[in-house]
């Protein structure tokens, strides 16, 4: 079977949304640019407050970086709590840590109370060390959270290889605040939410231009206009055009995907036999979790379209063979790429460039969550001006110096990392 170029999620999600472009002028109180997990989110909770809200989407909701995510629900960042405090100082990381802990409780309630069928799973995730540093790194963060009375564990031994199906793996931490879903699936139940409180949803309407006009803002498409009073910019990693500044304080980077076909029932049992998700301690990480028909799904850091098929089953194969040795070989469906927003820190950055107009872009590979947790905590701030409602304080715009030369150094070093998987100079 030729590997085909194609996400997973869309195919297993066939009852997505496809709305009419915008034409003509709307007029609302909040206008959302962008329908990923950030803009919807926000949409959301804008409408549950009583507010009028219409979303732009370039494309389809969930087209970008959201519906092509791996799916992990995780809590926190991909940095350590005491390092986040260390970055944003005590009091404002220590708010981060807790809305970002909080943040799977959010997600599941979302998907509660809107009756989202998303294939969701609160059984955890397992962050698993691939070697000696990465268990002490483990360690590490296992104490970090227990602080912060977060419900972790480390396991080790049996307890680990019962958890992972894999004896290549010394130690993996458990998070019981985590779980995993299918994003685009979650992204579809957020829009249908959205439509279903009366918002109005507006599909392949790129913004080209974003103005002030009196005490509103106007944003203009192809065919048509918003009047808003105040205006979201959740578009990150996929902002599109010259109508912002957004794009100029981060550099994209890819995380590509490998999802076999179902695997058999005895085989599927024997992969993260407790239904987690996971991903691994390499500096250039794999993911590896199943899906809820039994598929095989492999993830790393990288633009697998700009790689040939062979060379994404090989790497497939490599990380296949060493992590499940006793698994037969795994016949590989279907590949697809999605596009990250990274930061030299690895930290988010909100803004507030007008009155009235908000941004977020950053998440650097956590998407699921963090976008829930900014585009509710949007909503709350636009609402009723209270700062203390965001995660982190607004920031000034600084566009980051060498953008495309960044994306090509990360690119080429992941490209490296995994052409020697593939040769097994490592693993």
């Amino acid at each position: 079977m030729p590997l085909r170029e194609e996400c997973l999620w869309e195919q297993l999600t066939p009852h997505r949304p496809d709305n009419a472009a915008l034409r003509g002028e709307v007029k609302v109180d909040v206008c959302v640019i962008g329908a990923g997990f950030t803009g919807l989110s926000a949409a959301l909770h804008l409408l549950e407050k009583g507010k009028s809200v219409c979303v732009l989407e370039a494309h389809r909701a969930g087209q970008g970086g959201s519906g092509r995510n791996v799916g992990l629900v995780n809590a926190g960042l991909w940095i350590p709590p005491d390092e986040i405090e260390a970055g944003f100082g005590e009091a404002v990381g220590s708010q981060l840590n807790r809305m970002l802990g909080a943040a799977p409780a959010l997600v599941f309630s979302l998907v509660d109370k809107y009756h989202i069928d998303c294939q969701l799973r609160r059984e955890g995730t397992l962050h698993m060390a691939h070697n000696a540093k990465g268990e002490a790194d483990l360690r590490s963060r296992e104490q970090q959270w227990k602080r912060r009375g977060a419900p972790v564990e480390l396991l080790t031994g049996q307890a680990c290889q019962q958890a992972t199906g894999t004896k290549k793996i010394a130690a993996a931490l458990l998070d019981r605040r985590a779980g995993t879903l299918n994003p685009m699936a979650y992204v579809t139940g957020l829009a249908n939410a959205v439509a279903g409180l009366g918002g109005q949803m507006f599909d392949h309407s790129p913004v080209t231009r974003l103005e002030r006009q009196g005490q509103k803002w106007s944003v203009q498409t192809a065919q048509g206009s918003v009047l808003a009073e105040q205006v979201v910019i959740a578009s990150n990693a996929y902002t599109e055009g010259d109508w912002t500044e957004l794009k100029r304080n981060f550099f994209p980077g890819y995380y590509y995907q490998v999802a076999s076909v179902p695997l058999t029932e005895d085989a599927a049992r024997e992969i993260l036999p407790g239904g987690q998700g996971s991903w691994d301690t390499r500096q250039v990480l794999s993911s590896i979790r199943r899906d809820k028909d039994g598929r095989l799904l492999l993830g790393s850091l990288g633009n697998g379209n700009q790689k040939p098929t062979w060379f994404l089953k090989a790497w497939a194969d490599r990380v296949q063979q060493h992590y499940f040795p006793g698994l037969k070989p795994v016949e590989w469906e279907c590949t697809w790429t999605g596009r990250i927003a990274f930061t030299p820190d690895h930290l988010m950055r909100l803004f507030e460039p007008a009155p009235g107009l908000v941004a977020v872009t950053g998440y650097n590979g956590r998407g699921v969550t963090t976008g829930t947790v900014v585009g509710k905590a949007f909503a709350d701030y636009l609402c009723n001006g209270n700062p203390q409602a965001l995660p982190i304080p607004f920031a000034p715009m600084q566009p980051l110096a060498g953008v495309g030369l960044r994306s090509c150094l990360y690119e080429a070093g992941f490209s490296l990392y995994h052409a020697g998987q593939c040769l097994r100079i490592v693993i």
